[in-house]
């Protein structure tokens, strides 16, 4: 038996392929290739690296419809985050058994495909004719060994190809370190050789382009240089790390090749976005080449998605019940971080309503809360099965909607389509990489590097993410003086940004780590924490609506099942029980027990 599983590869590598989109990506299957008579054209490059694209995050790896290590359903903005959020997971024997715990064999098969592909494009005669290709392998490389450093941490670096007999096999784990240094090496290889942009007229619009590769250089330097910033890191490598982050993402920025949707810079690429208004952070979400929104918006419209993995209405839908699977789940935490109209969190803010009928926390609140999250008592809900006729909120469109919602706790829209389709045939696309996380990653990279951020690279990056759909409720800008005024904390209003607007996109639970704050991050927010000497925090349990003393027990369509559920000291209802435990060995996850017994060598992480 071989070490990282791969005995079957030999045989069945040349098989893999992804079926896509011939609207954009012209992904072929190859079932049957022989080694001797391929990689003979360029385009035989291209087809075998059009496999690489089945690896991106999708709609079948989001949470609420496949855990996945990342999954947003393990932190704290769902209900409890389970086993996985409360640090009670235990080491795997094999990933099979594990909960979805880790993807160790199946990212070292990719490795292995990325490989292939570079051993094969070293004795090509004319190298030119398959850069762009090699640097896609070189990208996918990186993009698989940063999803195997997220979860566990050092591994083994296999650089080459490998055969069963490879003594490799049988190697030590690498350094944290090196991992780091080598995913940053394969994206500045793939950079120069990539293309600029790409139409979104062309075949091959969809495939990796110079700056999507810029922006995950961006998110990887970010995560590393603050992983190790608050861990006690080398200082000159923090430096380097955060400078490079802020580069890499300035790099995007200053392209102007991308804007977000539903402002008058992406109008500018084309497209009239901004018709949709304050609703258009929503439909960018759902955004379908068949009519998907009011004003009948496609997708060319959109030029925030960097890199994305693409459906099609005809061609590839997506295959998952996305629209009734997304909107349940949320946690009181992050319905509390939406701030209040005049820029105030809502502990500060005179305009906070309160809680105590079913619609006081939705009022004078960021636009972002109403279109995210499942507004109840009055609002019509509407989806594929419930959809809208005529567009205009009016009789018709209120027909065959359901409402008025009567709450049992916090939902959201996200993903959500208001066309009508029947169950799994949604086909708005997945954004892998998205212009507002560019923004943020600069204003954070930037923060952190310097212990500041001046309101100019506020006002390039943050502010346009805050600003996007508050334009017209007086919403104010993020400044430097506003926070003074205001006793607010800027790192703390960086990362409110960032739980929001990337909410329910597989970066919270990530985000947690990085920042070695589980301690105050992975508990409700609600009643404070109970923090013992032993590095593990226990109870409070994460929370949804308030019922005690509100309209949810008291007055017009109460929710009287609620009676019966635990609450907490505040009268809100407990969402999650599970003891929580986590220690500092719960920032990484356990290796597979097999891949130990397999490979004597590979030491497990510390704790586990």
């Amino acid at each position: 038996m071989k070490r990282f599983s791969y005995t079957s590869l030999l045989v069945a590598l040349l098989g893999l392929a992804h079926t896509g989109c011939k609207k954009g990506l012209d992904l072929t299957p190859l079932d049957k290739l022989s080694d001797a008579s391929f990689f003979q054209t360029a385009n035989d490059f291209k087809l075998f690296a059009n496999q690489y694209y089945g690896w991106l995050k999708n709609f079948t790896t989001l949470d609420g419809i496949l855990d996945n290590p990342h999954s947003d359903t393990r932190s704290d903005l769902f209900g409890g985050g389970g086993a996985f959020g409360s640090g009670t997971n235990t080491v795997p024997t094999t990933e099979s058994n594990s909960g979805n715990a880790g993807n160790w064999v199946v990212d070292y098969t990719r490795i292995y495909a990325t490989n292939y592909l570079l051993t094969k494009a070293a004795a090509y005669k004319t190298p030119a004719d398959i850069a762009q290709f090699v640097a896609e392998a070189h990208f996918f490389r990186a993009y698989v060994y940063f999803d195997l450093l997220e979860q566990y941490g050092g591994v083994p670096l296999v650089q080459s190809l490998l055969t069963p007999n490879s003594p490799q096999l049988y190697g030590p784990r690498s350094t944290r370190d090196s991992i780091v240094n080598f995913i940053i090496a394969d994206l500045q290889a793939a950079i120069p050789n990539l293309p600029a942009s790409i139409a979104n007229t062309s075949t091959d619009y969809g495939r990796v382009t110079a700056m999507a590769a810029q922006a995950f250089l961006g998110r990887v330097a970010l995560y590393e240089g603050t992983w190790q910033e608050f861990r006690s890191g080398s200082t000159s490598r923090i430096d380097s790390l955060l400078d490079m982050s802020a580069a890499a993402s300035n790099a995007v920025i200053s392209s102007g090749q991308y804007a977000l949707f539903g402002t008058a810079a992406s109008n500018a690429l084309g497209g009239n976005s901004t018709i949709l208004g304050d609703s258009a952070q929503k439909y960018m979400f759902v955004l379908e080449d068949v009519k998907s929104n009011p004003a009948g918006i496609v997708k060319s419209a959109n030029h925030e998605y960097l890199l994305a993995t693409r459906y099609d209405a005809t061609l590839k839908i997506t295959g998952q019940n996305i629209t009734h699977s997304q909107n349940t789940g949320m946690n009181r935490k992050i319905a509390d971080m939406y701030l209040c109209t005049d820029g105030l969190p809502i502990e500060k803010s005179p305009l906070f309503q309160g809680y105590s009928t079913f619609l006081s926390e939705y009022q004078n609140r960021d636009n972002r809360m109403r279109y995210t999250m499942v507004v109840p008592y009055g609002y019509y809900w509407k989806g594929n099965a419930n959809y809208r006729v005529d567009w205009v909120g009016g009789t018709l469109d209120k027909k065959d909607a359901i409402g008025p919602i009567i709450p049992t706790g916090y939902g959201h829209q996200k993903w959500a389509t208001e066309r009508q389709c029947p169950d799994r045939s949604e086909s708005e696309d997945y954004p892998v990489i998205r212009y507002a996380e560019v923004l943020l990653n600069y204003a954070e990279a930037v923060f952190e590097r310097n212990g500041a951020i001046s309101d100019a690279d506020l006002n390039k990056s943050l502010n346009l993410v805050r600003l996007r759909i508050n334009t017209d409720n007086g919403m104010p800008p993020l400044t430097n003086a506003f926070v003074a005024a205001n006793g607010l904390d800027m790192r703390t209003e960086i990362r409110r940004e960032r739980a929001i607007e990337l909410f329910d996109e597989d970066f919270r639970l990530d985000d947690i780590k990085r920042w070695h704050s589980a301690a105050t991050d992975l508990v409700s927010n609600v009643g404070g924490i109970a923090y013992d000497n032993a590095a593990a925090f226990v109870s409070p349990w994460p929370v949804s609506i308030e019922w005690t003393g509100t309209q949810y027990q008291n007055g017009p369509n109460a929710y009287k099942a609620g009676s019966t559920l635990p609450k907490d000291a505040n009268g809100c209802i407990i969402t999650d029980q599970t003891g929580r435990q986590w220690t500092e060995k719960n920032y990484l996850y356990p290796i597979p027990a097999q891949q130990i017994a397999l490979n004597p060598a590979l030491t497990q992480n510390p704790g586990w």
